[in-house]
């Protein structure tokens, strides 16, 4: 695994889930969101991680899967857009988004991290396949895995997500 900030710049795998859980507390503290996202395996990666972070975590979360909101949003505007379209209305600076994507190349993800970038969120980014992906240049911290298939690259993501939720649930205690 390899762990950035801003982008590309390197930093040790214990400092960067050191820094996101640093940031995941002060959401906390303040109050703010955390929003989840993924396409897929990602997206129930997504949905399972807000539940566990709200019920144990006492963090605001927030996920979209509402399969109406996603088809409406498709159909009315474009796939692209799932993502966006609700986070323009909701995402406010200091909130964080958490965007999953295996090859880090999902327009609808890569558009959302974008724009939570200009909205002054956090965003943090789990990807694999090419190390050069969209998403992990947008990135505020990023985790980046060297997998070649999906599978093995969601297996990791899962295993991070969970290193994160048990870490944030030992700050809270």
């Amino acid at each position: 695994m390899q762990t950035t900030v801003n982008g590309d710049m390197p930093v040790d795998c214990d400092q960067a889930f050191e820094l996101w859980c640093d940031s995941t507390e002060d959401i906390r503290l303040a109050e703010r969101v955390i929003y989840l996202m993924g396409n897929g395996a990602s997206a129930s990666m997504a949905s399972h991680f807000a539940a566990d972070l709200a019920k144990n975590a006492d963090l605001h979360t927030q996920v979209f899967t509402d399969i109406s909101l996603i088809t409406a949003v498709a159909n009315d505007m474009s796939y692209d857009m799932v993502f966006l379209a609700p986070l323009r209305r909701r995402l406010k600076p200091g909130d964080m988004v958490v965007a999953i994507s295996s090859s880090g190349n999902s327009p609808n993800v890569v558009k959302a991290a974008e724009f939570a970038v200009s909205r002054e969120a956090t965003l943090v980014t789990l990807t694999a396949m090419l190390p050069t992906n969209a998403l992990r240049q947008l990135g505020t911290l990023n985790f980046w895995l060297p997998a070649n298939t999906y599978g093995l690259a969601e297996t990791g993501h899962a295993a991070i997500l969970h290193y994160w939720m048990d870490q944030v649930s030992l700050c809270k205690d």
